[in-house]
């Protein structure tokens, strides 16, 4: 076998795909050299005619010698056997433990060279566990393989078939009661109003912790998925704030309140003194909490104990985690060592001794995160308290690379290699998202046992869950390190089994589910999510038919959230105001004088061929007519889910981020709305939002 053979074999076994077609129907192939690198970035060694034929002779061998595989997802109803790698003739003895705790024995024998395990006609939906021990010509051995069984289909939107909600980056919401940055008490009295309008969801950017440091603040380049991020605590809601002497002395205390208007009244969210604030009184809550609470049996620590259990060991390796990171990063400490693979040696194992003696020696500040952890989800219980369909939540598609999730599983993500996007009509020379991307054979060696873990962590409180990028259950594009994203190439994973696990999530927690299918979507995702029940992504922006018009209403799907835009694009008041050219002009994305007049003029054509499509020949004086009647359409449509923006209700006209920019060009996740929620709770934005409310799917 040559080494381009053995190299693609390999390559195709490990799921990376030969090519892809772009959005343009252009076919890209793979080269061999980026073959070998993700193939490095995924473990194995690929340089060499002999280093790949070794690896394909270890994987052989390592499958022929597995007694069982680690994870089967079935669907429900007739399972089939589970299949054995006997070696010669024998006997098989296996107990079926069922997630209720109820168990089943069995036995079998072995024909020579295989075996199966008869399981039980239908299995309940559930995760459950099949022991096997063989003894066959090869002696004793034994195994254990998580059986999944997984319903027909996720959640599904409630009826009356459609919903109107407000999308927030709850970051940037401004208010009298906060300290510089959206918290959930802000995220409460928006759901309290949303729903006072005639709406049914809100819906919010991805919690997920993130550093708050710098210009790592993206909450898409989270340091966990599973864990959120406390810069959202409503402090003065902490019951502890009511019996906290030092935390009363704190906030009486001589500058106190003007640091924090000055904070209200920045510009920009100053993640870090936000946090430099807060984290000084929810320290005093949380010795308050210590003192009053912990270990005392009050209903509180009654509720705190079971929350820990309930999160069991990721909850406490994400605090020795986070008192770690402050001990790399603090001032007079060891030095800025944010990212974990720069620390000393001994600290980089989560299962070390030297982490297990430094969370003895700092179990106090290994408490607070947890028990901040413990507040965030208490307050978001309640936030979207009296909405039919609550808070819709956000699932970002990977981890930041030196973040808490790559330090506690980091043999589930590959080395020397991001996601990210081929080039496209939105990003001519692709994009590199500098998200380390997770190996599909290490996910499932592991039972899917993360993934189980980010679902159910993004279903917790909330009353429908987001996922970005939702082809990246199906495929993902990895750029090498060092390399373009023009290098890189796409990566298959188990779609059917991850949708199968997300069903179960869905079902188990009412919760439906929206998937962000936007870009280069493959060909059998559409399908796919029809399946299995997920609601698609429908944006107006996007929405173009065959002769270059905006669609019309009744041409939008009805499984589907549709909204005017995302995170990623100008608000519609710029949107009508070509707000966005002049920033892209001002940071140098438009080069030069005679390009901007070009963009304006492409500009004016798309709004008038909005205005015609959604106005039906009316006109439009300024951009609150123009915001209106976008929501009035957004309305019309059939569409399952309208989400409104709440920028959108404000006329806020820059966008919160621009993909391809650094925050040293653009301050992405970091710009504010420019009045508070309750100025914004005024006539105009209410009558904006009531226009899709009151708007009749008519199929205009």
């Amino acid at each position: 076998m040559s080494a381009p053979r053995a190299l693609r074999a390999l390559a195709d076994r490990m799921g990376i795909l030969a090519s892809y077609v772009d959005m343009n129907g252009i076919e890209h192939a793979t080269s061999d050299d980026t073959r070998a690198a993700l193939l490095h970035a995924m473990r194995l060694e690929a340089g060499t005619d002999a280093a790949a034929r070794l690896e394909l002779e270890r994987l052989d061998a390592a499958q022929r010698t597995r007694l069982l595989e680690p994870v089967r997802v079935l669907p429900a109803g007739a399972p089939a056997p589970t299949a054995l790698r006997a070696r010669g003739a024998g006997e098989w003895f296996a107990e079926l433990r069922f997630e209720d705790g109820a168990a089943r024995t069995l036995h079998g024998v072995l024909a020579p060279g295989s075996g199966a395990v008869p399981l039980p006609d239908a299995l309940p939906v559930g995760y459950h566990d099949l022991h096997v021990s063989v003894r066959d010509e090869a002696g004793a051995r034994e195994a254990t393989q998580r059986l999944i069984v997984a319903p027909e289909r996720c959640a599904e939107v409630p009826r009356p078939a459609r919903h109107v909600g407000v999308l927030a980056n709850l970051y940037t919401v401004r208010s009298a009661a906060n300290w510089g940055c959206g918290d959930l008490g802000d995220l409460r009295a928006l759901a309290d109003w949303a729903r006072r309008a005639g709406a049914s969801f809100v819906g919010i950017n991805p919690l997920h912790a993130t550093r708050n440091r710098g210009l790592d603040v993206s909450p898409y380049h989270p340091t966990s998925r599973l864990f959120r991020n406390p810069i959202y605590v409503d402090v003065t809601a902490v019951p502890e704030f009511a019996d906290s002497p030092d935390a009363a002395a704190l906030v009486a205390a001589p500058g106190f309140a003007a640091a924090r208007e000055a904070l209200r009244a920045a510009p920009l969210v100053d993640y870090e003194g936000v946090m430099r604030l807060k984290r000084a009184v929810l320290e005093a809550l949380h010795r308050t909490f210590g003192a009053r609470h912990r270990g005392r049996g009050t209903p509180r620590a009654l509720a705190y104990d079971e929350y820990r259990r309930r999160l069991g060991e990721p909850l406490e390796r994400f605090a020795v985690f986070c008192a770690l990171s402050d001990r790399m990063t603090e001032p007079g400490g060891t030095g800025p060592l944010a990212d974990w693979h720069d620390w000393p040696p001994p600290l980089r194992d989560p299962a070390s001794p030297a982490v297990a003696d430094f969370a003895r020696a700092h179990a106090d500040v290994v408490d607070f995160h947890r028990w901040l952890q413990f507040v965030l989800d208490e307050q978001l219980a309640d936030a979207g308290c009296g909405l039919p369909l609550g808070v819709y939540c956000d699932l970002a598609v990977g981890s930041a690379p030196g973040g808490c999730d790559t330090w506690t599983w980091p043999a589930l993500f590959a080395r020397d290699a991001a996601i990210g996007a081929p080039p496209d009509d939105f990003a001519a020379d692709g994009q590199n998202w500098g998200l380390p991307p997770i190996a599909p054979h290490a996910l499932r060696d592991d039972r899917y046992r993360y993934w189980i873990r980010l679902l159910r962590a993004g279903f917790a409180r909330g009353g429908m869950l987001r996922l970005d990028h939702v082809m990246g259950l199906f495929r993902l594009y990895w750029v090498p390190a060092g390399h373009s994203p023009r290098d890189g190439a796409y990566v298959r994973y188990p779609a059917d089994d991850l949708l199968a696990i997300l069903a179960l999530e869905s079902r188990r927690h009412d919760a439906p589910v929206v998937g962000e299918n936007l870009g280069t979507v493959p060909p059998e995702v559409g399908p796919a999510m029809e399946r299995w029940g997920l609601l698609g992504s429908a944006v107006t922006y996007f929405a173009y038919d065959d002769e270059g018009e905006f669609r019309a209403a009744r041409a939008y799907p009805a499984q589907a959230l549709v909204t005017a835009g995302t995170h990623d694009h100008v608000p519609l008041a710029g949107f009508w105001s070509g707000r966005d050219i002049e920033i892209h002009r001002a940071i140098g994305l438009i080069q030069d004088d005679r390009a901007t007049e070009r963009a304006r003029a492409l500009r004016a054509r798309a709004r008038d061929a909005l205005v015609r499509r959604v106005a039906g020949g009316a006109a439009i004086a300024d951009a609150a007519g123009f915001v209106r009647a976008v929501h009035a359409f957004l309305g019309r449509t059939p569409s399952a889910l309208v989400g409104v923006a709440l920028d959108d209700l404000a006329l806020e006209t820059d966008p919160v981020n621009i993909p391809g920019t650094a925050n040293d060009r653009y301050p992405n996740w970091q710009r504010k709305m420019h009045r508070t929620l309750d100025q914004l709770a005024g006539a105009e934005s209410a009558a904006s939002l009531a226009a899709a409310v009151n708007a009749s799917p008519d199929g205009a």
